[in-house]
């Protein structure tokens, strides 16, 4: 939903790459299969990375398959053979989105509220959907956002406090990619460390922006002399503490791909966020 957990693509190899876009279009494929032709609209490369997690820790060799896009029938792209591989990723996507449609509602004013009171049938189908499949999901998603806007009712100023629900839903999503409770463990502190670091990237480049709006964000309380650094080590800890979970783990395949992803991409995204005009 958020887009910020991605590859840094020039240090792919070019079979690494198609690897990465196959099971990115495999999970906009299964989007659109089991939730509507909306729903591929809530792609992301946060959820790409979830599906690659979830296949890399699993014995067999995942089969790719080429076929015309759903979007554009001139072209032709690589898909996985079994879809099953990212339907836990694509729920969860579903899911997520859907909250942040309430969330969104019980934010926003004027239009853009009313926009968000129209997303709500045309969504509400595809989450009941996804909930069914995946009930786990659903509670820790529903009780991360009930934590989140306690704490933004609060008006909380600590940084660590408003940045636990977001890393605690991605620790409980996480831990759904293994069935060893040793790999759980190491999920559980990877989806964590990642959780925070969407967080604190997001509140870095919605700032101008919800002061303008006077909505909340935690960095509204941080002094503007020190903003940048202060921010930049907090996101570096997340990718180190994320790397050393990563290491961690029994990848069976997709490693490399993972791999650039933690310890490239994610440095590579908030250095050019945080560089952005507005965002700093």
């Amino acid at each position: 939903m958020f887009g910020y957990v991605k590859a840094c693509k020039p240090e792919l190899k070019i079979k690494e790459y198609d690897t990465y876009k196959a099971v990115y279009c495999s999970l906009c494929k299964k989007l659109g299969k089991s939730y509507g032709l909306l729903s591929r609209f809530t792609l992301s490369y946060d959820f790409t990375f979830l599906a690659l997690l979830n296949m890399s820790l699993k014995d067999g060799c995942d089969g790719f398959e080429r076929k015309r896009c759903a979007f554009n029938p001139l072209k032709k792209c690589n898909y996985c053979k079994n879809l099953d591989a990212v339907d836990m990723p694509a729920a969860a996507a579903m899911i997520m989105l859907y909250y942040k449609i309430l969330d969104n509602i019980a934010d926003e004013r004027g239009f853009k509220k009313l926009g968000y009171w129209f997303l709500k049938p045309i969504f509400s189908r595809a989450h009941k959907k996804a909930a069914r499949q995946y009930p786990n999901i659903e509670t820790v998603v529903a009780e991360y956002i009930a934590a989140q806007n306690t704490l933004e009712k609060a008006g909380c100023t600590s940084i660590d406090e408003a940045a636990d629900p977001t890393a605690k839903v991605m620790e409980k999503i996480l831990m759904l990619c293994s069935e060893d409770d040793m790999q759980k463990r190491v999920l559980s502190r990877l989806g964590y460390c990642i959780g925070r670091y969407v967080y604190l990237l997001d509140a870095a480049v919605d700032l101008q922006d919800d002061i303008k709006s006077g909505s909340y964000n935690v960095l509204k309380n941080v002094d503007a002399a020190e903003y940048k650094d202060r921010i930049k080590s907090q996101l570096y800890f997340c990718v180190n503490e994320a790397a050393r979970a990563f290491e961690l783990l029994d990848i069976k395949k997709y490693k490399t791909i993972l791999g650039n992803i933690i310890y490239l991409g994610l440095e590579e995204t908030f250095l050019k966020e945080l560089d952005n005009e507005g965002s700093v």
